[in-house]
């Protein structure tokens, strides 16, 4: 096959990483979008509903720093993360919100936080402790879920 063989070769080799990138850039910037859609649909729901934007500052500020393994913010804000959850079953839940799958993983979360306060206050194993933080901040991120249309 000589030169020409091989250039014909190469240039199908070109067209082939090409593609590839724009497919990638594509897919990159479907992911970039979907994810500022979500974030923007989440805003919403925490803007609507005030109870649960208060509850979020506290989970993020206690969840995040736990799963670097500084467990000291959830250790000091555990009983605040509790009544945070409480006053979202209490609080004005909007008419949209106001659904059995919703006021039902709410109430879920309500006792997790209670949990996690009581294995604070018992001074239990910080395994247990992140354990169970993990599973409250699930908890959240499923109502959020539910309140944007998400499945989580």
């Amino acid at each position: 096959m000589g030169s020409d063989g091989g250039s014909f070769r190469a240039n199908r080799f070109n067209f082939s990483i090409q593609l590839k990138t724009t497919r990638m850039k594509t897919n990159f910037f479907a992911i970039v979008a979907l994810l500022l859609f979500a974030g923007a649909a989440s805003a919403q729901s925490m803007d609507k509903w005030p109870a649960l934007k208060d509850l979020h500052t506290v989970m993020s500020q206690t969840f995040h720093p736990a799963e670097e393994g500084n467990l000291e913010p959830i250790k000091t804000r555990s009983e605040e993360l509790m009544h945070k959850s409480a006053a979202l079953l209490k609080s004005d839940v909007p008419a949209d919100f106001r659904t059995n799958a919703i006021l039902n993983s709410a109430e879920k979360l309500q006792l997790k936080t209670k949990a996690i306060h009581k294995l604070v206050t018992s001074k239990a194993s910080d395994a247990e402790i992140t354990k169970a933080l993990s599973q409250a901040h699930d908890i959240f991120h499923e109502i959020v879920g539910l309140c944007t249309g998400e499945k989580h």
